[in-house]
Order: structure tokens, then C-alpha cells, then sequence
């Protein structure tokens, strides 16, 4: 399939790449859909173990087109409007129902849709010239977009959530780095080669343990203590009979480091 952005598979590793740096790639109505197709595709493609997105040129991604979208939306009744914002909240559906890790490579602005996918990813590694804004209240519309308001809460707290959501405001690397929105700041040089040297170590590892541990934080999110104590018990209990335990194992036994096979 063509897509408005790029895409490759090396290594067990797929690198989307979006691609309109004239525009600090701004998503497309196009863009949108393809990428929520594409994350659901990715569920059953064997060969992906891991998914790495970043951005072409000086921005990650600035969001929504502003003519694109924001201007052909404005001659769009109720339910073309309703129709196009349960889009892009399947996007995000779809990238956290992945069970594989995402890496979200920032290497400059992300704002609006930019900054959600990006916090949507299980991975931020954020060049040290990066930016996130959750700007959505800055063009008179609800903080709580693309899952925002549910998301961002559980990744830096509610506190820290009302404030970006309701202002707005530009967040620097240091800024994200320190309130957790981004788990490590590089020099931009560094960004790709440093997620890519975390994305081979995720293809290498128990990728199957991996998608269970993702699974798991996800579905433990809305669990009492007692159902996440048990769901996890259940969990762990089926991962013990997997190849990947016997391997670690065998590898113990051998005094040799263990090659892991996702199952």
C-alpha cells in the first residue's frame, strides 16, 4: 500500500516516518486514516516486533493541517465533524491496543495531534530542541482531544495534565524530561541512533512479554487492587508455561545469554 508518510521494515523494526516538512508535518484527513489503518494492520504483521515513528525535517509533527482539516471542516455538518474526531481517537485506540512497543522519536515541535501521538507511544525519546503542546484550547476547542484527557493524566499526573490541556502552553525537553512526558533527552544528532538502539533491544527481547506487559498496564488502568492482583496471577501463570521462560532457563543452566523467541 502508498502512504502519505514513509514506511520500512528492517530488523523486525517498522519506522513511519512522516513526511511533510513544509508544512512541519501536519496531518492530512488522508494521513489520519492511514495511520489508523496501518497500527491496526500491525497487529498481525509477525514480522514488526517494534514500531518507531518520528518526523521529517525540523518538526515531529505539528498537528492537524490548519487548511487541510480546520478549514475544510468548517463546511462539514455535525456528523462529518463527529465522524472525523472518532477517527482520530481510533488512531490512538489502535496504537495502544497494539501489543507491541511504539517509539515516539520527537525530533522537534509536537503539537496538537503531534503531541498525543507521541504520548500515545509506550517510548519519548525527545531531541533537546523539542517541544510538546497540547494546544487544542489555544484554537478554542476542548484540551481533551485524541484521548488526551485520559491519557495524559496517567503519564504526568492530573495536576500537571489540567495545566497543559487548559493553557496550552509550549513544553520544553528539559520541561517533559522532568515531569515524565518524555523518558530521555538527547542531542538531536543522537535521537535516531539512540531509538534505534532501543528499538533493536525491544526486537530482540520477549516480544511476547512485552505485548502482555502492555496489555496488562493498559487493561490494569480501570482494576481495583483485587482484579489486578488476580489478572495479574493469571497472566504471569501463562507467561511461566511460554518458550521464552524455558529458554531464559536453559540459558541460566548453560551460563550463556538467551536468544528469545516471542513466544
Amino acid at each position: 500500500m502508498e502512504y502519505d508518510f514513509l514506511y520500512d521494515v528492517q530488523d523486525h523494526i517498522a519506522t513511519i516516518t512522516l513526511n511533510r516538512p513544509e508544512v512541519l508535518n501536519a496531518i492530512t484527513f488522508e494521513i489520519y486514516a492511514q495511520l489508523r489503518d496501518l497500527f491496526e494492520e500491525l497487529r498481525y504483521d509477525d514480522n514488526v516486533r517494534v514500531v518507531l515513528i518520528t518526523g521529517n525535517g525540523r518538526a515531529f509533527c505539528a498537528g492537524g493541517d490548519v487548511h487541510k482539516i480546520i478549514g475544510a471542516l468548517l463546511e462539514r455538518d455535525m456528523r462529518e465533524h463527529l465522524e472525523f474526531c472518532r477517527m482520530t481517537g481510533h488512531l490512538v485506540r489502535n496504537m495502544r491496543l497494539l501489543p507491541k512497543p511504539i517509539i515516539a522519536a520527537v525530533n522537534g515541535m509536537a503539537a496538537g495531534a503531534g503531541a498525543v501521538i507521541a504520548l500515545a507511544s509506550d517510548f519519548r525519546i525527545v531531541a533537546d530542541n523539542a517541544k510538546f503542546a497540547f494546544l487544542f484550547t489555544r484554537v478554542g476547542l476542548t484540551g481533551a482531544d485524541m484521548g488526551a484527557g485520559f491519557l495524559l493524566p496517567r503519564v504526568i499526573g492530573q495536576g500537571r495534565a489540567m495545566e497543559l490541556l487548559m493553557l496550552g502552553d509550549d513544553v520544553d525537553a528539559a520541561t517533559a524530561e522532568k515531569i515524565g512526558l518524555a523518558n530521555r533527552v538527547v542531542p538531536l544528532e543522537q535521537l535516531l541512533p539512540t531509538a534505534r538502539e532501543l528499538a533493536a533491544r525491544l526486537a530482540n527481547g520477549p516480544t511476547y512479554s512485552l505485548g502482555m506487559t502492555k496489555l496488562m498496564v493498559n487493561n490494569e488502568w480501570t482494576m481495583d487492587i483485587h482484579a489486578a492482583l488476580e489478572a495479574e496471577a493469571q497472566a504471569q501463570a501463562l507467561m511461566m508455561m511460554g518458550e521464552d521462560q524455558r529458554a531464559f532457563y536453559g540459558a541460566f543452566v548453560a551460563k550463556q545469554k538467551p536468544v528469545f523467541k516471542g513466544r
